[in-house]
């Protein structure tokens, strides 16, 4: 079955989270490890490393809401090789993706009130993880309420786990 599909790891997913499917699949990691965690209902029962990220994106929430975006960018890489890939485009960098975000939400009416849900963290060996979401933006009228879906690598990196790769997708404009 791996051989069969792997063109379309190839073709859909970037070289290096290929490589993190890879070595799920063939091994190295352990069946609890590559199975999709799904949220736990009470915070206690899920993993450390699932904790910690969950209280990552905790912060990226509040300083969102507050209009701290730079407060939001901690939690990415702050390299060069940081890659965000949405609508189409890929951004890489942590400047040019701050930049991005402050040129596509330039005052607070336009950042509004960021929640996410279905958080899905699956630990692909001591150093990454794969987190899968949905992410909604509520705005006062006239702006429009948008939210969509996204995935994130973590790594721990410098024994922080940070954001190395974010693609985000916009699903359509809510109301």
């Amino acid at each position: 079955m791996f051989v069969a599909n792997f063109e379309t790891y190839r073709r859909f997913f970037p070289h290096s989270l290929r490589l993190m499917i890879v070595l799920a699949t063939i091994g190295g990691v352990t069946a609890e490890q590559q199975a999709v965690a799904q949220p736990p209902a009470v915070a206690d029962e899920m993993s450390p490393v699932a904790r910690l990220i969950h209280s990552r994106m905790d912060s990226q929430v509040a300083d969102w809401n507050a209009g701290d975006i730079d407060g939001f960018m901690r939690v990415y890489w702050r390299s060069p090789k940081l890659s965000f890939s949405s609508g189409g485009k890929v951004t890489r960098g942590w400047q040019k993706t701050l930049d991005g975000y402050k040129s596509r939400y330039p005052d607070k009416a336009t950042m509004g009130k960021l929640s996410f849900s279905a958080l899905e963290v699956t630990e692909l060996g001591d150093d990454a993880a794969l987190v899968l979401g949905k992410w909604h933006l509520e705005r006062k009228p006239p702006k429009e309420n948008v939210g969509g879906n996204f995935s994130l690598v973590f790594r721990k990196l410098d024994g922080e786990w940070v954001i190395i790769h974010d693609h985000t997708s916009v699903l359509k404009q809510e109301e």
